[in-house]
């Protein structure tokens, strides 16, 4: 077993023409392109994917290789996961081979192996780099193919830097300079996620809202922050994709996805400095500017160095918990606190906020003035409200959904009954039977 860490990019087909004269100026082995046949397996209700898990077997040069990737983490553009190899003589699939520690307890393998059938390809020619970077080695490989199940069919233009050697940061900073040239976007979904959507048949993504944010009770305040952060990365990740495919509406969903981000910087500014996220703030707030412009179109906006930069160092920000280097003995105290606690606290204020706000309103343009605030509140329940019951919380939130959805389509009636709806219900902080 390894621990593949990898970030992937999506590149136009111009920038991965380029590559190699954009490489040049690192110290570098060149590999020549390889022809690569990838087949994966899955059974007919999608038991692997239901653990997160990936199978496929590799052929390249007339050798065969069988991989089965676990669980892992994906932040941003960056993947890490446990990957198992098995060398094979031929290409037939036989998950005996693999250690019986990985698969849940009471797993029946031999009748696992009679389920899994073939469930979409990928084929590609490979050409690779080994660039010295810092004080590691990291492997940027260039595939360029397409994925398949059954008759539908995508192209892949894919870029995908794994770290050989040495230091995950040092990747990182290489991404920074290699995405200067243009032509690139961190790509959320791997391969394997690509091929399931298309052996589905390939239906549209559709719009989603965000989520309520699940996370354990007896979370950290940190671990909080990095849940509501990510959150936020994967919503304009999502409806980056989305928008990329078609959907208007879904640069909209992308601008929200950002208003997230704000939030959470908001919520946790008393105790991380604002000098700690300023790059990184500066940089989102430049990809604001560029989305502002009501004519520009998915793939300059994605495509644009401002917004991979953007989420480039907001990945890197995450997974090196950068704001450490900014924190004294006292922060980093109230970080490691309670979740729980300090969404208490946090919620009470939201309430009362959205109260004071709301309830002496009477005009419809005073409601419409007081909409985006109303707005980025709701948002930011949904991220500290993880601890709670998820009926209770909806509760509490259903009333202030009606009055923000009344605003929005412009209906200039009932709006102040809707607000003594919206403040009737018992705080779900205070009545959850949750323990603090």
């Amino acid at each position: 077993m390894t621990i593949e860490i990898e970030l992937k990019f999506i590149a136009t087909p111009q920038a991965a023409e380029k590559l190699g004269e954009t490489l040049a100026a690192w110290p570098h082995q060149h590999f020549a392109a390889r022809e690569l046949t990838n087949i994966y397996f899955e059974t007919d209700d999608n038991q692997l994917r239901r653990w997160d898990m990936g199978l496929r077997i590799r052929g390249v040069d007339q050798r065969y290789e069988m991989t089965l990737k676990a669980a892992g983490k994906t932040v941003g553009g960056l993947h890490q996961r446990p990957e198992y190899n098995v060398d094979l003589t031929e290409p037939t699939l036989d998950i005996a081979q693999l250690p019986a520690e990985i698969w849940p307890e009471g797993t029946d393998v031999a009748a696992l192996q009679q389920r899994l059938q073939p469930l979409f390809s990928t084929h590609f020619q490979r050409e690779a780099w080994l660039v010295q970077f810092g004080e590691s080695e990291i492997e940027v490989a260039f595939d360029r193919g397409d994925v398949a199940a059954g008759e539908l069919s995508e192209p892949l233009y894919e870029v995908e830097l794994e770290l050989k050697s040495g230091q995950r940061a040092d990747m990182l900073q290489f991404a920074e300079a290699l995405i200067t040239a243009g032509g690139l976007r961190l790509g959320s979904l791997s391969k394997a996620a690509r091929g399931y959507q298309l052996a589905q048949g390939n239906p549209a993504r559709p719009l989603r809202a965000l989520a309520l944010q699940k996370i354990g009770a007896k979370a950290t305040v940190e671990q909080g922050m990095v849940n509501a952060m990510t959150a936020g990365l994967n919503q304009w990740q999502y409806h980056e994709e989305v928008w990329l495919r078609g959907n208007a509406d879904a640069k909209e969903a992308v601008m929200d996805a950002l208003e997230t981000l704000r939030q959470a910087f908001s919520l946790f500014g008393a105790l991380v400095p604002r000098k700690a996220s300023s790059d990184l703030r500066q940089k989102l707030t430049r990809l604001d500017e560029l989305l502002a412009d009501a004519e520009i179109d998915a793939e300059t906006a994605c495509f644009s160095p401002v917004s991979v930069g953007a989420q480039l160092a907001l990945t890197h920000w995450l997974v090196e918990s950068q704001w450490q280097n900014w924190l004294d003995d006292k922060s980093k105290s109230k970080l490691q606190g309670s979740f729980k606690r300090f969404s208490d606290i946090m919620l009470s204020r939201i309430a009362a906020d959205l109260r004071e706000t709301f309830v002496d309103v009477q005009l419809f343009n005073e409601f419409q003035d007081k909409s985006t605030r109303l707005n980025r509140q709701l948002l930011a329940v949904h991220l500290l409200a993880g601890a709670y019951p998820a009926e209770e919380v909806n509760v509490w939130l259903a009333g202030w959904q009606e009055l923000q959805h009344a605003i929005r389509i412009q209906q200039d009636r009932g709006l102040i009954q809707l607000v003594n709806l919206a403040i009737r219900p018992s705080p779900f902080w205070l009545n959850s039977g949750v323990k603090r």
